[in-house]
């Protein structure tokens, strides 16, 4: 059964924060709101974790997994930014926005597209988000949770806990700010290119 946190959506408990991140360290899978519906995620190394969302989810190997960052220096490790992207992604974030770059060593092969070598990366101005990540201390692996057959991504904590607990080890209950997933966008080939529009302005990459 999975653990059940009620987290205050704009003052956050640390200790509620950091018993969800403790499940995290020790190769839990948590489902937490964002400012683009509810994600599924798990610790960067944890390779039983990505296998759980993969089933999960139903997705292949050529689905791109999101490390959802604290903030820009964080990103800027694992993703190569030049200083175009860099000066592009400062003015989108944080906010609901998913880009895809190629990743640094840093990133763990598996987490790669296998032929491009990119990963999706964000920056979330959600304040729960912001505290399971400055307590983890690294960033977050992650997928939208966005169930097969549906569209839009879960957004409410009872639900997940209704439909998915037995699939997960944690569940952080806490207001999610909009019901559309991420707006993706590739900056791998110089100019920027909207995958899919979200809860983000695509209007900022044309």
């Amino acid at each position: 059964m999975a653990r059940y946190l009620e987290i205050h959506p704009q003052d956050p408990q640390p200790r509620l924060v950091a018993q969800a991140v403790e499940v995290v360290r020790r190769g839990g899978l948590i489902a937490y709101p964002t400012d683009s519906g509810y994600a599924v995620g798990c610790a960067l190394g944890n390779k039983d974790g990505l296998d759980r969302i993969k089933l999960m989810r139903r997705l292949d190997d050529k689905h791109h997994f999101t490390l959802v960052c604290r903030d820009f220096a964080q990103l800027g490790q694992f993703v190569i930014v030049d200083n175009a992207v860099f000066r592009l992604i400062k003015s989108a974030t944080p906010g609901p926005y998913t880009f895809i770059l190629r990743g640094t060593q840093e990133v763990p092969r598996r987490l790669l597209h296998p032929k491009k070598h990119t990963v999706g990366v964000r920056i979330p101005d959600h304040r729960t988000t912001q505290a399971l990540l400055a307590e983890l201390g690294e960033p977050l692996l992650s997928s939208t949770l966005i169930m097969p057959g549906q569209e839009t991504p879960m957004t409410e904590g009872w639900m997940v806990k209704e439909e998915l607990e037995g699939l997960l080890d944690v569940i952080v209950d806490s207001d999610v700010d909009s019901a559309e997933p991420t707006t993706v966008v590739d900056l791998t080939s110089g100019a920027p290119e909207v995958l899919r529009t979200g809860a983000g302005d695509p209007s900022r990459f044309e």
